[in-house]
């Protein structure tokens, strides 16, 4: 298991990692790598959805304001953001849950205990994952400013948002918040809408994955046997406190960054980060 000072470790990597598209998951599983531990144990996927559970509600505090401004104001605008949220949610659990059983009953047919989050520690996969969304972002930079420009996210927007949201659930490497802000910004939309919408999308989302590796963990420690699990969350409750204070110390300035940047900018990080991810799958020991 991971000494506390491990923990901060990677908390300071999700922090630092969680506003930018470059896949914060890729991010900290590289450095569970280095440390020696496997990405895709009950304990290690718990604590990458803890890390995360961290940063959203730093992120939360961070955005509250243009939620309530943008979504919040009035009830009409409570009544259109549900619409568009549920929407695209639904999309992306339709699609996640598909590629899910896809991947495990077809691609990882035959092995023992099949579940997506065997694919966490696969770093070759999590390069491709990281090319393909570097690919994305520089396309959406590159068409920034030439595609014909709408002023508000609409119903059909969010339901593309949500698809391609759900494409990134089972591969660490997709950044989420990079598909998904490409996405929007491909169809026209305004990128500081598209960035709120992003990450209220991935509040959202967040509790029913809390509640799925956490089921995972207890499964797995019931089947070793070893009496209550309940101890097993405590690494997952210190990295969510060390998650949230790194995450709400770079949001800020990270912001900033992003607003002032150029989003192809991001596209080229991501495909360094994959040459990276294979630089140390290869230089790894077995």
């Amino acid at each position: 298991m991971l000494s506390y000072f491990q923990i901060l470790i990677l908390a300071l990597i999700q922090g630092a990692c969680e506003l930018l598209p470059v896949s914060s998951s890729a991010h900290v599983i590289a450095a569970e790598k280095l440390m020696g531990v496997n990405p895709s144990s009950p304990e290690m996927t718990m604590l990458l959805v803890m890390l995360h559970t961290g940063t959203m509600f730093a992120v939360m505090v961070y955005f509250w304001r243009g939620w309530k401004r943008d979504y919040f104001a009035s009830a009409g605008q409570v009544q259109w953001f549900a619409i568009q949220i549920v929407g695209a949610t639904f999309c992306t659990g339709i699609v996640g849950y598909g590629l899910k059983i896809l991947i495990e009953k077809v691609f990882m047919r035959g092995e023992t205990h099949a579940e997506i989050e065997n694919l966490f520690s696969n770093l070759p996969l999590i390069a491709g994952a990281l090319a393909a969304v570097g690919g994305l972002i520089i396309y959406a930079g590159l068409r920034e400013g030439k595609s014909p420009r709408h002023s508000e996210i609409q119903p059909q927007h969010s339901i593309w948002i949500g698809i391609v949201q759900g494409l990134c659930l089972p591969f660490r490497g997709f950044s989420r918040s990079g598909a998904t802000i490409s996405t929007g910004l491909i169809l026209g939309l305004p990128k500081q809408k598209l960035e709120e919408f992003s990450f209220a999308l991935a509040v959202v989302l967040t509790p029913p994955i809390i509640a799925k590796e956490a089921l995972r963990l207890v499964k797995a420690h019931a089947l070793s046997g070893q009496g209550s699990a309940l101890h097993l969350f405590v690494p997952g409750l210190v990295g969510m406190v060390f998650s949230f204070a790194a995450g709400l110390l770079a949001l800020k300035w990270l912001s900033r960054w992003l607003e002032a940047g150029r989003w192809k900018f991001f596209g080229f990080y991501c495909l360094l980060a994959a040459a990276a991810m294979l630089l140390i799958h290869f230089k790894l020991p077995p």
